[in-house]
């Protein structure tokens, strides 16, 4: 499915969204806010998110992400969000389609009788801003430290990968000490706890 696709679904149709980011560890946090303040970026005040993160029976780390739907269920300011995410041209742009649920743990039950396994807890504290179509996040992450992630919603069949090109550009010129990766946070916090093992 690429960004441009819709999902059928018992006859009604379902416009799919991609969600295309860059993300980078942070080596100098003071560093990045004064670089995100020089243009005028200001950070909201720190909001704590619990994830858990989950995967399809079958599925383990290791094997290709792409066209692989996995579930994510957050906690944030007493609201329970469900997101789902396929990754398409890489892991860091997917479909995404996210609803607010009432129960977290009813919630989990369901995920997982759906055939989705819990693999890592992310827990983090996030700051945010946005400017123009981009969202910027800075990140907290309990176990692997500060990132900096630059998002855009994409739709009418932009290239995920152009996209992810301009986002890079800006962060480059942020003149920070960034350092890019290519993986995900659950990757990341799982490659932090076999490094621990």
């Amino acid at each position: 499915m690429t960004s441009g696709d819709t999902a059928q679904t018992m006859g009604t149709t379902v416009a799919a969204v991609c969600e295309v980011e860059v993300k980078y560890q942070v080596g100098d946090f003071a560093a990045l806010e004064a670089a995100l303040a020089a243009r005028g970026i200001a950070l909201s005040a720190p909001v704590f998110q619990d994830d858990q993160a989950y995967a399809r029976v079958g599925w383990d780390y290791g094997q290709s992400k792409i066209g692989v739907p996995f579930a994510r269920l957050r906690t944030e300011r007493g609201r329970h969000l469900l997101t789902v995410k396929t990754p398409v041209a890489n892991e860091q742009s997917c479909v995404e389609h996210e609803t607010e649920v009432a129960d977290r743990e009813q919630m989990h039950a369901a995920i997982q009788q759906l055939g989705f396994y819990p693999t890592v807890r992310i827990r983090k504290t996030r700051r945010t801003a946005t400017l123009g179509l981009m969202s910027l996040c800075v990140d907290q992450v309990d176990g692997i430290g500060a990132f900096l992630e630059i998002e855009r919603i994409v739709d009418g069949g932009e290239s995920g990968e152009l996209v992810q090109a301009e986002l890079d550009r800006f962060a480059v010129a942020l003149g920070a000490p960034l350092q890019r990766t290519n993986d995900t946070y659950d990757s990341l916090i799982r490659a932090a706890e076999m490094v621990g093992v």
